[in-house]
């Protein structure tokens, strides 16, 4: 694959994400992103992980391929591919073309242990759009396995021959016995080109556990490491709070904007709240979307799941985008000198403080059908 063909992917996925995020801010009555189980297994047994087991079998191909419709018939524009390990379930590449045939963008979160160079180039086949691994550590150690000494040379294979998008995410929490790890890993990833994200380690319910002193430097330094516009937003919005420990006030959008679909074919809110709402995919339609965008999550003010914050601050920009964007740009928890990212930067200058902000305002109310 030559640099100009992967230039050329990856400038045609920023078009399609930027039409996700048009259609998100236009209308609320669809979701954004779904994460879906094909297989509960995996290969591997970290410590901390309640989303596995070692024993169920594949969710049959068929049953999800029609949840893929379904997701589809609904509006979705993001299905990512969870699990358990999803490279353990033996059609993956199906269901990943399956996703993009119905027009919405593929992704997987993986451990990486199962990636070869030839498991990377059917991926690409297969059309994936971006994949998503967590490293723990940097060295294997009795919590998990997931470690930047057993997995570098797969990301680096990545490097050479992936066309999609790699987001490698790290961990910083009181639970993690080596606290620089996270930054260590955060720059082997920004050095093979990748992307970079980072959680806070929660208990079983996705709760938050304020992290130390130590844990907090080391999640400022990463947060400096030039990082994207969602990275930024997330880290200025609701990280800040919940490394000290403190409450966020927002409004949850799991169940409407963000959907879990386990391996049985229910909705729930996500993966440390299942059982709520608990409805078959199938029976899914806009009057479940319309009651759980509005309905109130008692989790939310200490939640730590990253992937409906995220989709929840889209609906924070199409509500009060102004407002949002100062949140993004001011002080937060980067170290001492950092600035946003030049796309916060822009947004912020036409948007706050530019003289000609109202006009930039007035154009993008009539852009994205703002108006009230």
């Amino acid at each position: 694959m030559s640099s100009f063909r992967r230039r050329l992917g990856a400038v045609q996925r920023r078009v399609r994400m930027a039409r996700v995020i048009a259609k998100a801010i236009k209308s609320r009555q669809h979701p954004i992103l779904a994460q879906m189980v094909p297989m509960r297994r995996c290969n591997l047994s970290c410590s901390y992980c309640n989303e596995f087991d070692k024993t169920s079998a594949p969710v049959p191909t068929d049953e999800m391929l029609a949840r893929i419709d379904k997701l589809a018939d609904l509006g979705t524009s993001l299905v990512d591919l969870s699990g358990g390990e999803p490279l353990l379930h033996p059609d993956v590449d199906i269901l990943i073309k399956r996703i993009r045939a119905r027009g919405m963008m593929a992704g997987l979160l993986t451990n990486g242990y199962l990636l070869s160079p030839d498991r990377i180039r059917r991926l690409n086949r297969a059309g994936l759009d971006r994949l998503q691994i967590s490293i723990d550590n940097v060295v294997p150690d009795d919590v998990s396995v997931k470690s930047l000494k057993v997995l570098d040379r797969k990301l680096q294979a990545l490097a050479e021959i992936a066309t999609f998008d790699v987001n490698i995410n790290t961990v910083v929490g009181n639970g993690i016995g080596q606290p620089g790890d996270a930054l260590i890993i955060a720059q082997r990833a920004k050095a093979l080109g990748f992307g970079t994200s980072v959680g806070v380690i929660h208990d079983a319910s996705g709760q938050i556990v304020p992290l130390d002193p130590d844990r907090q430097r080391v999640h400022a330094s990463i947060s400096q490491l030039g990082r994207g516009f969602y990275s930024h937003a997330h880290d200025h919005v609701f990280q800040k709070n919940l490394i000290a420990g403190r409450a966020n006030e927002w409004q949850c959008r799991a169940g409407a904007r963000y959907l879990y679909i386990c391996e049985d074919g229910l909705v729930h809110w996500c993966s440390q709240q299942r059982g709520t709402p608990g409805i078959p995919l199938a029976q899914y339609g806009p009057a479940d979307l319309e009651r759980e965008y509005q309905s109130e999550k008692s989790c939310a003010p200490h939640c730590t799941v990253s992937c409906v914050h995220r989709v929840s601050l889209l609906d924070e920009i199409r509500a009060a985008p102004i407002q949002t964007l100062a949140r993004m740009s001011t002080p937060g928890i980067a170290a001492a000198g950092s600035q946003p990212p030049a796309s916060v930067r822009l947004l912020t200058w036409m948007f706050v403080t530019s003289r000609h902000h109202q006009t930039f305002r007035r154009l993008a109310t009539r852009a994205f059908r703002l108006a009230r």
